[in-house]
């Protein structure tokens, strides 16, 4: 049980010197996941399509 409590003192002690990021940083990073992983869907997705147009011509 000792080196649980241990290890979770320590994890607390770490934990106060992690810098966190404001609301609006927060709120401005989740923005840009979400556009950046849309902006890669529509990619791969014309992607995708544009090859299987061609694949069905060729078959």
């Amino acid at each position: 049980m000792s080196r649980l409590g241990n290890y979770l003192r320590d994890t607390a002690g770490e934990m106060k010197h992690v810098s966190w990021p404001s609301q609006k940083q927060a709120f401005i990073y989740t923005a840009l996941v979400i556009g950046l992983s849309g902006a890669v869907a529509l990619f791969l997705g014309a992607f995708d399509y544009v090859f299987s147009q061609l694949l069905n011509k060729i078959v």
